[in-house]
């Protein structure tokens, strides 16, 4: 039996062999009893193994420059001027007190909104008198003279110009344009309207061709034209009539219908005439843009240029 105590020591010296390697190799089988008796663990992979962590890429100064977020403490907003604010803080007083002053139309809450209003109200008065003082001294930004001036003496000088401007060009009209005056001898605005004419034509040198429509005649106009269809074609449905004719260029435009004065005719036949800012009176166009114009055959007028 003295061989039995000889093996037991082999076995334990070989067991005691195994598990050291087993140890070095394993990951702590058989030192971790705490997680109690396992039959078979199956050992780790080596690709199980964590993979070493990627080193960082170094990135250029201007990048992270460009990528970094500025805190919010060191933007620095634009400064608003003070005027600016105090208008805010006055207009939203105002309406402010304005609505409670409506929906509680009380003694005290309609003074408040009157109080501050009246101080809104002088502080834009001393505004105009401010702006009025400067376009006194700057003459390019006085409105009242730009245009049609506003002074009673000015206007009158500016009245005459515009008189003598327009009768230079009605007299330029006259060289190739004539007058269409329809009426009906019936017709007592006719017979009011063929005096004034014929004053005005005479004046400025144009030529007036009378076309009665009920084929009757005017004391001005005694041998007035027949309608041959021309009112009909221009559709004339009211009487006095009167229209601009280019017989030259086969062109009727229409000018008024009623009684109309000698400024209103000079007034009309001169902004037909103008030309643009700065063209002459004479050789300035017919203005388009300010005419309706219906084009018809020389023929059909019977009437030479």
């Amino acid at each position: 039996m003295s061989g039995v105590p000889a093996l037991e020591s082999l076995l334990v010296i070989a067991l005691a062999s195994c598990a050291l390697p087993c140890q070095a190799q394993g990951s702590g089988y058989w030192t971790d009893a705490w997680r109690g008796w396992h039959f078979y663990e199956r050992p780790e992979e080596p690709g199980e193994l964590e993979a070493p962590a990627p080193r960082p890429v170094a990135r250029p100064a201007s990048a992270a420059a460009a990528s970094a977020v500025p805190d919010r403490a060191s933007v620095t907003r634009p400064t608003r001027a003070p005027e600016l604010l105090e208008f805010e803080r006055l207009q939203k007083a105002l309406e402010e007190l304005r609505q409670i002053a409506i929906v509680q139309p009380s003694e005290v809450n309609v003074r408040r909104y009157m109080t501050l209003e009246s101080q809104v109200v002088a502080r834009a008065s001393a505004f105009a008198d401010v702006a009025r003082r400067v376009a006194w001294m700057q003459p390019e930004l006085d409105p009242s003279l730009q245009g049609r001036p506003v002074n009673a003496l000015a206007l009158e000088v500016y009245d005459q110009q515009q008189a003598r401007s327009r009768s230079r060009a009605v007299a330029a009209l006259a060289r190739d344009h004539v007058l269409l005056f329809f009426f009906r001898s019936d017709c007592p605005y006719c017979h009011a309207m063929a005096p004034v004419l014929a004053a005005f034509a005479g004046q400025h040198g144009l030529r007036v061709e009378a076309v009665s429509v009920d084929g009757g005649a005017l004391p001005q106009y005694p041998q007035p034209r027949a309608d041959n269809g021309i009112a009909r074609a221009l559709q004339v449905s009211q009487v006095p009539a009167l229209y601009l004719a280019q017989p030259g260029a086969g062109r009727i435009t229409p000018i008024g219908f009623g009684v109309l004065s000698q400024a209103q005719l000079l007034e009309r036949l001169g902004s037909l005439a103008e030309g643009p800012p700065g063209t002459s009176a004479s050789v300035a166009p017919l203005r388009s843009d300010l005419t309706t114009t219906a084009a018809l055959p020389g023929p059909t007028w019977g009437i030479k240029p």
